[in-house]
């Protein structure tokens, strides 16, 4: 019996049906779509960055700017419709490739609203401006039918299984620890708060609950896609798949999350469920005010060789997928308290953290000092986040340094009493209160300015 030579470049350019490819193309196209519609209405454009004064930055990324309103209001606007571009397959590659750099910079803007679902989509989107997703079941194929593909290279589909499979394992992963499987911590905050949900609410009440999800929480995490892989359990993965997300959503407040995973866990049915899907969906024509005609016969495009620079460049992403995650272990402590090593690792609701921050500043010269008010500069959301996270309150220091000199302070200090709760735990410092936060720099290296975990 002769095996596939797996991931060699033969294989991963073997063909295979494109109908799974175009069938993510229009589950992300409009998850996002309906996202940033969302955003707009809510008014969220200027909550999140108009409104504030202060805004807090990537490591290496602080160059990257808010725009005036007129700006930032042109950018959604943009990416609604570079999305929906992207949706329909209409001008699919230039959609693509904006739709990645207008999603990417709104979320660059403010580390704030740092989300492992935000960073997934960014990938994902980054993913469609490579693949030939508008080759079938799209405007670009009907207008242009010398586009048309039935096939596309394997690895076309293979990535975004695979970027699936790292979150899900990931997640799955890091929920194999004390706090989450013994102490059932944090679902135990979290489960009873919820009893008013519909059907399921009075089993929020039970002491077993919180146990109960946190195991089935982290086995389906770490199995989910071996089960979907595999033909025989893949219909009653997905609707574990369904289930869990549902249920995630009415309990948090995730956003479309939930709705972006069931739809792009779809990529792991098989080419003909997908062209049955597709069938189906044709067969709507009948419904249209209009008739739909196709504009010519199509000419059926050859796969090219894929070149050798794209298959490095996917090599260099998931090595980096796969170890990044890992660099916690260079760091001493606990990373829940630190968080050195915590984002883009795919650590996904893993604690209960809240901190409260209060900041003093004190002028060099007359020696007098004051306390700030952050609702001055900071929305709501940011002041929780800053509360908690080591290097957004060094940031906010250095920030109120300079602010404050501005307003003709000398050689101004700044320091601040920061409490912190971890999964319920008695609060406590995270640092000495009496420490500059100015003399200062955010790196790399191990902050030794934390206290540790009492």
């Amino acid at each position: 019996m002769q095996y596939p030579q797996f991931y060699s470049r033969k294989w991963l350019d073997e063909p295979v049906g494109i109908a799974p490819l175009a069938t993510l193309r229009v589950v992300l196209g409009g998850m996002l779509l309906f996202s940033t519609l969302r955003f707009l209405l809510l008014g969220w454009v200027s909550d999140h960055y108009l409104l504030p004064r202060f805004h807090f930055k990537y490591f290496g990324f602080e160059w990257v700017p808010v725009l005036p309103p007129v700006g930032m209001y042109t950018v959604h606007i943009l990416l609604a419709l570079s999305s929906l571009c992207v949706m329909l397959g209409y001008r699919y590659r230039i959609a693509a490739i904006l739709q990645f750099l207008l999603f990417t910079y709104t979320e660059l803007i403010d580390l704030t609203y740092y989300l492992n679902h935000y960073y997934f989509v960014s990938i994902a989107t980054a993913m469609l401006v490579f693949v030939p997703a508008n080759r079938a079941f799209s405007a670009d194929a009907w207008l242009r039918p010398e586009i048309r593909q039935t096939q596309v290279s394997r690895w076309c589909i293979l990535i975004f299984k695979l970027q699936l499979g790292i979150v899900y394992f990931y997640a799955g992963l890091w929920k194999i620890n004390y706090d989450w499987l013994v102490q059932a911590l944090p679902l135990k905050i979290w489960v009873p708060a919820n009893d008013q949900l519909p059907l399921i609410g009075k089993l929020m009440q039970w002491d077993w609950t919180p146990y109960l999800f946190s195991w089935f929480g982290m086995l389906y995490d770490v199995s989910i896609v071996f089960w979907l892989s595999w033909q025989r359990t893949r219909l009653a993965a997905y609707a574990t798949v369904v289930f869990f997300h549902m249920v995630t959503g009415l309990m948090f407040q995730i956003g479309v999350f939930p709705l972006v995973m069931i739809g792009a866990t779809l990529v792991f049915f098989s080419e003909e469920w997908h062209t049955r899907l597709w069938n189906w969906i044709w067969t709507l024509k009948r419904y249209f005010p209009f008739k739909v005609k196709n504009r010519s016969k199509a000419v059926i495009s050859p796969i090219r060789p894929t070149s050798p620079i794209i298959f490095a460049a996917l090599a260099v992403h998931f090595a980096f997928q796969i170890l990044f995650p890992w660099r916690y272990l260079l760091y001493p402590g606990n990373i829940f308290w630190t968080e050195e090593g915590y984002r883009f690792c795919w650590r996904v609701m893993l604690m209960e953290k809240a901190g409260t921050a209060t900041f003093f500043v004190k002028d060099g010269r007359t020696g007098r000092e004051g306390e700030v008010w952050n609702g001055e500069f900071l929305n709501a959301h940011q002041e929780k986040q800053m509360a908690m996270q080591p290097d957004m309150i060094l940031q906010y220091a250095h920030f109120l340094k300079h602010h404050y000199e501005q307003q003709g302070l000398q050689n101004a200090s700044v320091r601040a009493e920061v409490y912190v709760t971890l999964n319920a735990r008695p609060s406590h410092l995270l640092f000495d209160p009496n420490l500059d936060l100015t003399k200062l720099q955010d790196g790399w290296e191990h902050k030794t300015w934390l206290w540790k975990e009492q």
